[in-house]
């Protein structure tokens, strides 16, 4: 008995059977009931998302027994005879094999003719970009004032190739990537219509390395049928795609996480007992940093992938921190191709991000937030209290009182300069360091430090950037703190502020002394030259003092 493969077993015959290209139905749903019909239809879209699917039924729907109809029947003698691929008024092209400008005239010739069965005559041209510039010449006429029983429907996964002329002919819609979830919905609905048992992890792994194709999803679907002898599981499905457990790429972030190098070396020894791609390894582990950072980003997962694991990861990671694993990987996963030894090259891709962690990479992040001692903390001339009665220039002193004790200063009786000098010496990275610089010390009594920011900098000012920036600074002094910022006239002098007026004096400096150099001045006699300004920079060291 002969068998049909799953993706011509359950090709969509009617447009509420389309996955994933509502806006592309509703359109066309509505051109037919309203009989607003255009003369020539683009298609453009990936792979297996339903380009010739969707100009079949469209066909059906033009020629359908019942009239022109938004949604054809599927009975009739019309709808059947498209389905089986034997209607003669339906004319399927290959533009790939047929390129010469001979074979389009040859086609075209039968234009004038009326349909012999159907109420039009549909050509539908597949892989329209292969077409030969002459050929497309040669249809630019036919195409743009076609006889009125004439309909062009146009599929392509490459639009950018078709010339403007073209297209400016055509009623172009784009066909999107099908999502996870709804490959993952569909590719359900045919197990359990089949009668065989899948696992949801399976279906969900299927869905993903089909990369939005539900042509793929399905020719996958079979192959894991025929794979695992009948019912789907997630340890079968991944044996054949040659995948990796997600449990692993987790299990190495964790041990990134903790900065345990043996961690990170028995699970390369677990993951080389299945002898992985390590390419894909490195791929799925970029992935996860990708996804980790959108999260850190926008607070929430993409809706296709929620995973609580994924949030609690991206909580214990620094956003700095995996931009730079991100960025390793990468740099890793161009030079895999060059090595002889893919698991020696995985081991030293992962030393290599606990190498470039900033910190000592033999301590793990738990041991760090406990290894600040109070004699580290910051001494009054680098940071005022109040309890003590400190002010400014962190020498007057006064005997604390209880008139005084609870008693606050305000911003301009700080010193700009200590909060920047605090900053200098505090562990203050990434997007709470931008933060910080655009804030002043307006307060700081009981462990409690309040800032002042300008409002354009309000943005800035999220839970999480701020949680960092009382993490880092109570490891510095030793203590518990509670940081406090609000919008108001940050006017003392941020130290992002006082940053950059330094390093611009640094800059006049420096211009200034080479055009008052003997040497350039003859140089420039000499040569008829002229110094451009915007080359000179000040060297490296006058700019970090």
């Amino acid at each position: 008995m002969s068998y049909t493969v799953l993706a011509r077993k359950w090709r969509p015959r009617k447009f509420q059977e389309l996955v994933g290209q509502e806006h592309v139905v509703k359109a066309l749903v509505n051109a037919l009931s309203a009989e607003r019909l255009h003369h020539a239809y683009l298609f453009a879209g990936t792979r297996g998302v339903g380009k010739t699917t969707l100009a079949r039924i469209f066909a059906k729907a033009l020629n359908c027994t019942n009239g022109v109809v938004s949604e054809p029947c599927g009975q009739c003698d019309t709808c059947l005879a498209i389905d089986e691929g034997r209607f003669v008024d339906l004319l399927e092209v290959d533009a790939a094999s047929r390129t010469k400008v001979e074979d389009t005239r040859e086609l075209l010739d039968n234009v004038q003719y009326m349909p012999t069965d159907g109420r039009f005559k549909v050509y539908l041209i597949d892989e329209v970009h292969m077409l030969s510039n002459h050929s497309f010449n040669a249809l630019l006429k036919t195409l743009e004032e076609p006889p009125p029983h004439i309909k062009f429907l146009l599929a392509t996964t490459d639009p950018q190739k078709l010339p403007a002329t073209v297209l400016s002919r055509c009623l172009q819609f784009n066909l999107k990537r099908i999502r996870v979830r709804e490959i993952c919905d569909q590719l359900n609905k045919i197990c359990v219509e089949e009668g065989v048992d899948s696992e949801p992890d399976a279906l969900v792994a299927i869905a993903k390395a089909a990369e939005g194709s539900m042509r793929d999803a399905l020719s996958l679907l079979d192959q894991s049928i025929a794979f695992s002898g009948g019912d789907i599981s997630l340890d079968s499905v991944s044996t054949m795609l040659g995948s990796v457990d997600t449990g692993h790429i987790k299990r190495i972030i964790e041990g990134l996480i903790q900065g345990d190098g043996a961690v990170l070396m028995n699970e390369v020894i677990v993951l080389d007992e299945r002898a992985p791609d390590y390419g894909l390894v490195l791929d799925e582990l970029m992935t996860f940093l990708q996804k980790i950072a959108v999260i850190q980003l926008i607070g929430v997962p993409d809706e296709d992938e929620q995973d609580e694991g994924l949030s609690i990861l991206a909580n214990q990671l620094a956003p700095e921190d995996v931009q730079l694993y991100y960025q390793i990987a990468l740099q890793g996963r161009r030079d895999l191709d060059v090595c002889r030894d893919f698991r020696s090259a995985f081991e030293m891709i992962l030393l290599r991000m606990l190498a470039f962690l900033p910190g000592l990479p033999e301590r793990s992040k738990k041991d760090l937030t406990k290894s600040v001692s109070p004699k580290e903390s910051v001494s009054v001339d680098q940071f005022p209290k109040k309890e003590s009665g400190f002010v400014q220039d962190g020498r007057s002193k006064v005997q604390p009182t209880s008139a005084n004790r609870d008693s606050k200063v305000v911003a301009p009786k700080v010193d700009p300069q200590r909060w920047g000098q605090l900053l200098s010496e505090s562990d203050v990275r990434g997007a709470a360091r931008q933060l910080a610089e655009q804030c002043v010390l307006n307060d700081y009594v009981n462990n409690k430090i309040a800032l002042i920011l300008a409002a354009e900098h309000a943005h800035l000012n999220t839970d999480q950037v701020r949680g960092r920036l009382e993490e880092a600074l109570a490891q510095r002094l030793g203590r518990k703190l509670v940081v406090s910022i609000e919008i108001g006239d940050a006017s003392v002098g941020t130290p992002a502020e006082i940053r950059v007026a330094g390093e611009n004096k640094l800059m006049r400096e420096a211009r200034e002394a080479i055009s008052s150099d003997p040497a350039i001045k003859e140089a420039q006699k000499a040569f008829d030259a002229i110094v451009e300004a915007d080359s000179i920079q000040p060297h490296s060291s006058d700019i970090k003092q």
